[in-house]
């Protein structure tokens, strides 16, 4: 029997989904197939509207060997998984004489722990969840959520957090759910056979595409211990964002409050002299954290140094009393002794990278008003761990509709460890790059409009001339305003000043949960919806009730951002120029993904309005212009206000 070609199975596909067929998602399609057919790699920027999630599963289901697809958002893993994979399998099923099988994995703490829900999660608090007097009555929201939690595990059939509605606090499923280095192994575990984390590790194992999200995959990648099946493809979608979940994933962190926990949990496991060399290790930590003054630490100072290595002694010591010591007055002491194990093994890792030093490391304070001081420590790049761990051994598509910054795939490759296109040599991973383009119009669809005459942002202070250009702009919008703003407090203070100014009814990103605002925000074209960096990402609102995109500033990170401060340094002392590199390049990303909200549909029209006159002014205004939809582009306040108005006139004209 001949082989089905790529277009007639893609063609079957969207058929399936009720879709249109594109030219980029075919020419999305067939790159996909040739990266997985030559074993090489592919960087893809596809446009909002090309119908992506077609253009990487049809080619990779037709492959036949297992695909791993990596993703960075939830909704995003519920609809590939929900959604486009049974529709596509069933329409693929006469063609490819086959169904190929597809599950989610995640990391082991999104799944119901039922060793933890019915032998009970060793306290560190004095109090119960519950009234002594009234056991079976929950005094408090969290009791609520536990027996709620206790309900549902009757019910589930997969144990994911994700797949419990409405959701529960992160303090409840802490109660219920184990670390990878908390869980018992299947094997010693009373409920290793009935074990959600472990089923969906074995549905993994037997299928042909695997879903699962950025975190997973650099802990698969970080931790050597493999936690993904073997695949001989990897497509990473929303690629934009694997750098930042790579980073966190590799991120240490200590607190007085963790480590203080970790002495509670092992004191009742080792003797008396180590239990008290970690306590006075962790007294002498909380002193020096309590004068910590947030910032970048170049080099450590003696008294934290001083503190961090009696942790990680006293911690060392706790890690081999522990493993030698058995109890039986401690009740479920293996799951006891897991607890504490992994919570001082942290405090041992972080305190040993912090202590050895490592010039590829950033270490710095944070202060929080509420929890006090945290002690960070960073990797300064993880290019280098991305080429080596990504790269090898498998073809490897990343696919956004952001990979393109200042108008080539070099920036974004760099940031994955990547030479620029078409360098070859020894141990250099090879990659094409490729922009399928965008279905939409956006010359005729969208306006960009640039404040030109407003005063340059400042770091601190009220911005009066851009609240009343805000104020105007959403006034001859008709509402019908996403504000991304570059910090909180802005969104706050254009809330507040607008509240007083305007009739538009103005939702504020906190004050209610985000999903159900983006609801509210699509529901009434009145409305206005402010907040930060999830909605210049996460809202996706087609139609008339998001006419106008407006930017408070271009979002570079904070001058004083440890991480991002010390990588502009780094990207300086090699010769290179460290603001075009990490702030410029930070900045473009957000401000592509915060204008693509605008152009949703392709009967969409509007404008996306940026409040900073260094957009059309500064040297590198032409950089992240060109990362930016083609928009037709003005600095004319007039011309502006005349488009929102007669947008707002033609979808008043049709009833919406």
């Amino acid at each position: 029997m001949t082989k089905p070609s790529l277009p007639d199975l893609l063609h079957a596909a969207v058929s399936a989904v009720g879709g249109t067929e594109r030219p980029g998602q075919v020419a999305m399609a067939e790159a996909v197939g040739e990266a997985i057919d030559d074993n090489s790699h592919r960087l893809i920027q596809a446009g909002t509207g090309t119908g992506k999630s077609l253009g990487y599963l049809v080619p990779a289901l037709a492959h036949g060997e297992r695909v791993v697809v990596a993703t960075a958002t939830l909704a995003l893993q519920r609809q590939l998984v929900e959604r486009d994979l049974p529709r596509t399998v069933e329409a693929l099923h006469p063609q490819l004489r086959r169904r190929p099988q597809f599950a989610m994995l995640k990391g082991r703490s999104n799944y119901l722990c039922l060793h933890r829900l019915h032998e009970g999660a060793p306290q560190d608090e004095e109090e119960g969840l519950f009234d002594q007097f009234e056991a079976a009555t929950p005094t408090s929201k969290l009791g609520k959520d536990l027996l709620r939690l206790r309900d549902w595990a009757d019910e589930t059939e997969t144990g994911d957090r994700d797949d419990l509605t409405p959701g529960v606090s992160d303090k409840a499923w802490a109660q219920i759910s184990v670390s990878s280095r908390e869980c018992l192994g299947a094997t010693k575990c009373a409920y290793g056979a009935e074990c959600f984390a472990e089923a969906a590790r074995e549905r993994a194992k037997l299928a042909d595409v695997v879903v699962t999200n950025h975190a997973l995959l650099a802990i698969d990648a970080i931790e050597g211990a493999p936690v993904l099946p073997q695949h001989e493809v990897l497509i990473v979608d929303e690629a934009h964002e694997l750098v930042s979940r790579v980073t966190g994933v590799a991120t240490g962190e200590l607190t007085p409050g963790q480590v203080n926990r970790a002495v509670k949990r092992a004191a009742k496991l080792v003797d008396e002299k180590s239990a008290d060399s970690l306590q006075t290790a962790s007294e002498s930590f909380e002193r020096v954290m309590e004068l910590a003054l947030p910032g970048r630490l170049e080099e450590i100072p003696e008294d934290l140094g001083y503190a961090l290595m009696a942790l990680r002694d006293a911690a060392r010591n706790v890690i081999s009393a522990i493993g030698s010591t058995r109890d039986k007055s401690v009740h479920d002491e293996d799951a006891v002794r897991k607890q504490a194990l992994a919570a001082v093994e942290n405090i041992h890792t972080v305190a040993e990278r912090i202590t050895n030093g490592s010039e590829y490391d950033v270490v710095w304070y944070e202060r929080h008003d509420r929890f006090g001081a945290t002690l960070r420590v960073a990797p300064l790049s993880v290019s280098g761990l991305l080429r080596e761990k990504l790269f090898e051994d498998r073809s490897v598509v990343l696919t956004s509709a952001t990979l393109k910054l200042g108008g080539d795939f070099n920036g974004v490759a760099a940031s994955l460890g990547l030479s620029p296109e078409g360098v070859e040599g020894d141990d250099v991973p090879v990659w094409k790059g490729l922009d399928v383009g965008s279905p939409f119009d956006y010359p005729k669809q969208g306006i960009l409009y640039v404040a030109k005459h407003l005063a340059t942002p400042g770091r601190e202070g009220t911005r009066g001339d851009m609240m009343d250009e805000l104020a105007e702009l959403i006034e001859a919008a008709g509402g019908r305003t996403l504000g991304l703003f570059s910090s909180m407090r802005g969104a706050k203070a254009a809330a507040e000043e607008l509240r007083g100014r305007l009739d538009n009814p103005i939702l504020l990103q906190g004050e209610e949960t985000l999903g159900e605002l983006i609801k509210a925000f699509a529901g009434d074209p009145k409305t206005c919806l402010f907040g930060t960096l999830s909605l210049w990402q996460g809202v996706d609102v087609p139609g008339p009730s998001c006419q106008l995109v407006v930017m408070d500033r271009i979002p570079f990170p904070r001058p004083d951002d440890p991480l991002m401060s010390a990588r502009q340094k780094s990207v300086e002392e090699h010769g290179g120029n460290g603001f075009m590199a990490v702030a410029a390049t930070h900045a473009a990303l957000l401000m592509a993904q915060g204008a693509g909200r605008l152009v949703r549909a392709s009967g969409d029209r509007g404008v996306v309005a940026v409040l900073d006159p260094r957009l059309a002014t500064a040297r590198y205004g032409s950089f992240l212009r060109a990362t930016l939809p083609d928009f037709w582009y003005t600095t004319d306040r007039n011309q502006a206000r005349r488009s929102l108005a007669a947008i707002d006139a033609g979808a008043q004209a049709e009833g919406k």
